[in-house]
């Protein structure tokens, strides 16, 4: 039966809920801000101190598009800053029109992810960025140092923020201490959990605390709303039963989730659970890109993560909550300090 209304999880990030059993974390995820309020969730800090001159060059290597194998895409492409940091399409479209296999997730606050990647391959932003520059670049680290290496405005802006100059390990930290300066704090509900009670109205309250009592802070938690564990989709009921029921496709690999990375059969359909910041302004949803709307994002999610047929009251409020998440910044900057 279609769900008339949706689930929680961003922008190609949604992905889980609550389960039965704990959810697992990883030990050696950084800890988070103490929550204000002795609330599930913290407020955002600000982006980490970088070295400006290294995450001026990542934000100057983000968008060149010459690095692609056929010179027409961009890592901002796919993550354009002026749409939340995701591109709005189920999947996204590579070098040679490669399609991705998953929905591209946005870029912003993913430093403060504990694993990078639908599946959490990776522990470090620099190796998760392998994925992209091989399946939607289409080209590889060592093609890249090559062609930097030849232009002379690339050879001297490495050489004055590295001393070895362009190596590929170099060509990493810019791309990855520019994404570090992609955080956006200040939305009204961090106002809220610093003391500011009139930073949201009374359905936005509400909706919070109706996002605690039905369990989504169980997995969406912490400063980042998610993103520091792991959880099955499909933890009530199958999650891609109910997408066959709504019109879309059976089971794929892309499915598989974390058994891609593990190989452990108690993985599959286990992903990381995505950050809700900002998860207003990134459809379509999940890792599939099934979902169209918020709503019906909300309202899948309480079916297949929680066991829950939500109300249509339940579903207002929390999308009303949810929009309290976004805080993006009125001018993508690259920051940093130092030289």
């Amino acid at each position: 039966m279609r769900l008339q209304l949706g689930a929680f999880l961003s922008c190609a990030l949604v992905t889980a809920a609550c389960d039965a059993r704990p959810a697992a974390v990883d030990p050696a995820a950084p800890e988070a801000p103490l929550p204000a309020r002795d609330e599930p969730l913290a407020p955002l800090p600000a982006a980490p101190p970088v070295n400006a001159r290294r995450s001026a060059l990542g934000m100057k290597l983000f968008s060149t598009a010459s690095l692609s194998s056929d010179e027409s895409v961009s890592c901002a492409t796919c993550h354009p800053l002026d749409r939340a940091g995701a591109d709005g399409f189920v999947h996204s479209r590579g070098a040679n029109g490669h399609e991705t296999l998953l929905n591209t997730p946005t870029i912003y606050n993913v430093s403060y992810n504990f694993r990078f990647n639908w599946n959490g391959a990776y522990t470090k932003l620099e190796d998760a960025l392998d994925a992209p520059i091989a399946m939607t670049l289409g080209t590889t680290w060592s093609a890249i140092e090559v062609k930097l290496r030849a232009q002379p405005a690339w050879r001297t802006a490495f050489e004055g923020a590295y001393s070895d100059g362009v190596t590929t390990a170099n060509i990493k930290d810019a791309f990855a201490r520019y994404i570090d300066t992609l955080v956006t704090p200040g939305a009204r509900f961090d106002q809220f959990l610093r003391g500011d009670t009139d930073a949201l109205t009374s359905e936005e309250r509400l909706g919070y605390e109706t996002f605690k009592a039905l369990g989504c802070s169980t997995c969406h938690q912490g400063a980042n709303v998610g993103g520091n564990m792991f959880q099955r989709l499909g933890v009530m009921h199958d999650y891609f039963q109910t997408r066959l029921e709504r019109g879309g496709a059976p089971p794929t690999v892309a499915d598989l989730g974390r058994y891609e990375a593990t190989k452990q059969y108690a993985d599959r359909h286990v992903f990381r659970v995505p950050s809700l910041r900002n998860v207003a302004l990134t459809p379509p949803y999940f890792h599939d890109g099934s979902e169209p709307t918020l709503e019906l994002a909300v309202a899948e999610m309480g079916y297949v993560q929680l066991g829950k047929r939500l109300r249509a009251e339940e579903v207002m409020l929390l999308v009303a909550f949810l929009k309290t998440l976004t805080g993006l910044p009125a001018q993508p900057v690259p920051g940093g300090t130092g030289s």
